[in-house]
């Protein structure tokens, strides 16, 4: 379990299953969420296992890391090794034979890119780490569209777009608030390498970015009144928590004075209760 990070997974699969309800147009089949939810988690978790397999050097250095199933030698290397590549190839099995192939590439799609391009190529190499990487957190919106209509539209599009501008003004304040384990081990996380000030303001850049392209969903017609409301006060509430994140680096705010990890908290909440209205917003309709 550990070495799946089920915290993670939990997330993913917030904007997997209410787009299910969007692309339904109602609630899709329950063997079908059900199938699309197991698949979901064992490709994320397989993802996670290899990632911790690559980091294991690092991780060991970290203190947010520190009791990782591989450092503390619960499991060997070759043993998370192993369990990941076989949670690969199942998940991708599982969805393309009870799902659908769209779903399965989607996935494996997703998978490869956390593993290779955001944990091998990009992590210990840029500060826009986060911001690329973040497509493979990005997929399961695709895929929980593809599961109920095989194919691709506009809206989970304009999703995956929101969650790619969601994930750098999620995890910026993390890093922030852990900069000093990053640094120690040179990950160039932005916060490792740019001023609270810089990063603050790349955060409320993100942030306005992220609800306009969220407001896009009623225009195009797939939203009604009900998603436009939370839209419209989950995404004023996160501005304000994003400028008063920029108000406090600007004065040059530091240590718990600076309150970063409040944005992070609610992120995990906007993204919630955004998607939330994304499954209810068809009834009401």
């Amino acid at each position: 379990m550990a070495l799946t990070k089920p915290r993670i997974i939990e997330l993913l699969l917030i904007t997997t299953v209410p787009v299910m309800f969007l692309a339904q147009q109602g609630v899709p089949s329950l063997r079908l969420v059900l199938l699309t939810c197991i698949g979901g988690y064992l490709s994320a978790g397989g993802a996670n296992a290899l990632n911790m397999y690559i980091d294991r050097d690092i991780d060991a250095l970290m203190e947010r890391t520190s009791q990782r199933p591989l450092v503390t030698g619960m499991v060997s290397p070759r043993e998370c090794l192993a369990f990941g590549i076989t949670l690969a190839v199942v998940s991708t099995l599982l969805f393309g034979f009870t799902v659908n192939w769209l779903s399965a590439w989607l996935s494996l799609g997703a998978l490869l890119f956390y593993v290779v391009v955001y944990t091998m190529i990009l992590k210990r190499r840029t500060s826009q780490n986060i911001v690329w990487g973040g497509i493979a957190g990005c997929l399961p919106v695709l895929i929980g569209w593809s599961s109920v209509t095989d194919s691709l539209s506009w809206a989970p599009v304009v999703l995956f777009l929101v969650m790619f501008f969601w994930t750098p003004p999620h995890y910026w304040p993390l890093s922030m608030k852990v900069k000093d384990d990053y640094a120690r081990v040179g990950v160039p996380m932005l916060p490792v390498i740019a001023s609270n000030k810089v990063v603050a303001r790349q955060i409320v850049v993100y942030s306005w970015v992220m609800v306009a392209v969220s407001l896009l969903l009623t225009p195009l017609g797939y939203t009604g009144w009900f998603y436009t409301v939370v839209a419209l006060a989950a995404g004023g509430w996160w501005l304000w928590e994003a400028h008063a994140l920029q108000n406090r680096a600007k004065a040059e705010t530091t240590g718990v004075k600076l309150k970063e990890m409040r944005l992070f908290h609610w992120s995990i909440t906007y993204v919630s209760l955004l998607f939330v209205a994304v499954a209810v917003d068809p009834f009401l309709r």
